[in-house]
């Protein structure tokens, strides 16, 4: 069986002493969040995740959601709605939200470290609130003043949930061919009718109402993406005034039947003539659904860094424990028949990349969460704008990079277990296999490299990568004449003059042929996260120095580091010939030639 404990002591630095978060708060105006209160936030977290949802992460796997085709209804595993309830009595679900939706109002960026608690302790049940934040926000920005206090206090507090339903069966990624319609009535409402697949949490039993964010198209629509529109569709309708009245006409039609993440149910729904609400302009739903979309792929992200998390702990704690062989260079337990497995170098390449690649995360994550606080609530028109540039540029690096190193970092840890790494008992298969899916949802790997390359880079004539390489030269500058940062100074500095020309290179040839962009997407985007996770790395090693940390912390940081600059780095120098190999390697095959 695996463990988990939250790990307060890196999350701590990370907040602290590498973000300063506690001066950015109170320059932003979070008069309430002083250090007592956002310890005792991440101390109770950490007892509400290890205690109460890490004992049914195995219960979850094993039991899965039981669904009814008579009545359409989902029932959740046991445990899960008490879990739940206890979520909402200890004020969870409105941490961060506003304080006139019933909110806490505490820093978006303290909702990290929650989230990726909740996703080491038990990702299954978390995909349950997972997505209610996104419904939140799309309805704060898009939706009406009735909208607004009808449908965001019951989500803020938790007595119901928010889900997104774009996708359908035969149109995946490419919303503009959805069928999805919607009638409009004579009393403002609108009738929805259509068929939604891969929903999560479409159905479940842990709340009173849920909320669909539901894409659709008006009888009026234009043709293609421009056509879309947005909608609200409770489960049980909602009137102007708040009230619930009956059930609407929508209804779960099945769940999917999955390798991972079983305790999470993911609903075909079909809506039958339902009552919704215009949500914004119509046909302006694609500003709603990236809001929802932006927020679920950070919250995806950090389903990678959790999982490794745990995965990281299960395995340090196998390989410190179990006896195998003597080390090539003598006996380092001589009183023990063996030595234990963390003497060999493979394990310790194992759990460096792991250690390097999950504390290195942990920043990315916590970075963007304080970016969106400043997009938010900074005074400067200017900052926010550039906050909000930034987070838009790191938002695809962050939920790529971190669920496909989360595959990594569980496959890796599952085979420090050796032959006990499949055996179901350890849970780390199931580590393994919660993490495959997360590449998948809420866009793929490569979804998120077109954004990152097209809309986030060509798009923008690279404006998110000019700040974040000001924000490299600015820390570099910073510390110049600093000995002890020197050894990574110098190679990240490089790294950040590499990207821009392969950046410039890439843009350049994309000029005479499209087909550049996508041809370098996937190989751009994790280039880009490792020059990331450098740069965080050496603010690590300054900031450690400079604490009233440890000796042996501050050591760990230090070799934590060369590790990653020594032996992670270099996976960029493979990406780079990559993308300069250019298009024609993968676009000279004709299509029928790849059967030969």
């Amino acid at each position: 069986m695996s463990i988990y404990k939250a790990p307060l002591t890196d999350i701590r630095f990370a907040l602290y002493d590498v973000l300063d978060a506690e001066t950015l708060f109170a320059k932003l105006g979070y008069d309430e969040a002083t250090r007592d209160l956002l310890d005792a936030v991440l101390e109770e977290a950490g007892r509400f995740t290890e205690t109460v949802l890490a004992p049914l992460n195995g219960v979850g796997d094993e039991v899965g959601c039981r669904f009814d085709k008579a009545s359409g209804d989902v029932t959740t595993p046991p445990g899960f709605r008490e879990a739940y309830a206890q979520f909402i009595d200890n004020g969870w679900t409105g941490l961060t939200a506003a304080p006139e939706f019933g909110g806490q109002g505490l820093p978006h960026a303290m909702g990290v470290p929650l989230n990726e608690m909740i996703n080491a302790a038990n990702l299954a049940w978390g995909n349950f609130p997972l997505l209610s934040h996104g419904a939140v926000e799309a309805l704060k920005q898009h939706g009406e003043n009735w909208q607004r206090e009808a449908f965001l206090k019951p989500i803020v507090e938790g007595r119901w949930t928010g889900t997104m339903c774009l996708t359908e069966p035969h149109c995946g990624t490419d919303l503009g061919l959805l069928k999805t319609r919607a009638e409009p009535n004579a009393d403002g409402s609108y009738s929805i009718t259509g068929t939604k697949i891969f929903i999560t949490a479409g159905e479940h039993d842990l709340t009173d109402n849920i909320v669909h964010l539901v894409l659709a198209k008006l009888p009026d629509a234009p043709p293609g993406a421009k056509g879309i529109s947005l909608f609200v569709t409770p489960k049980f309708k909602v009137a102007r005034d708040g009230s619930v009245g009956e059930r609407n006409a929508v209804r779960c039609g099945s769940i999917e039947h999955k390798m991972g993440i079983k305790g999470s149910v993911t609903c075909v729904m079909n809506f039958d003539g339902a009552e919704g609400y215009l949500v914004g302009q119509p046909h302006k739903g694609l500003q709603g659904m990236f809001t929802m979309m932006n927020t679920a792929r950070l919250g995806v992200g950090l389903q990678g860094v959790g999982l490794s998390e745990r995965a990281y702990q299960n395995a340090l704690r196998y390989s410190l424990d179990r006896l195998q062989t003597r080390s090539l260079s003598g006996a380092k337990f001589p009183e023990k028949p063996a030595d234990p497995i963390i003497v060999h170098p493979d394990v310790r390449r194992m759990l460096l990349s792991i250690k390097s690649l999950v504390e290195g995360s942990r920043l990315l994550a916590l970075h963007a969460g304080t970016l969106i606080d400043v997009a938010h609530h900074a005074k400067d028109p200017a900052e926010r704008e550039r906050a909000d540039v930034l987070v838009s540029f790191l938002t695809p690096i962050s939920k790529a990079c971190q669920t496909e190193w989360g595959i990594e970092n569980t496959y890796n840890a599952l085979q420090c277990f050796g032959g006990h790494g499949y055996i179901h008992e350890h849970g780390m298969e199931q580590l393994a296999r919660d993490a495959r899916i997360t590449t998948l949802y809420e866009g793929t790997t490569g979804i998120q490299s077109l954004d990152l390359m097209g809309r986030k880079t060509a798009a923008t004539k690279g404006a998110g990568l000019k700040l974040f390489m000001a924000e490299v030269e600015a820390f570099a500058s910073q510390h110049e004449g600093d000995a002890a940062l020197a050894e990574f100074i110098v190679p990240l500095r490089q790294k950040t003059v590499e990207w821009a020309a392969l950046t410039q290179g890439v843009l350049q040839r994309a000029a005479l042929d499209p087909e550049e962009i996508g041809a370098a997407s996937t190989d751009y985007l994790f280039y880009s996260g490792y020059v990331a996770l450098a740069y965080y790395w050496a603010r690590s090693v300054a900031a450690a120095n400079a604490s009233s940390h440890g000796d042996a912390f501050k050591q760990a940081k230090l070799e934590t580091a060369r590790f990653y600059f020594a032996r992670m780095l270099p996976r960029t120098l493979a990406h780079a010939a990559a993308i300069e190999s250019g298009a024609a390697p993968l676009m000279a095959m004709d299509a029928e030639r790849f059967g030969a």
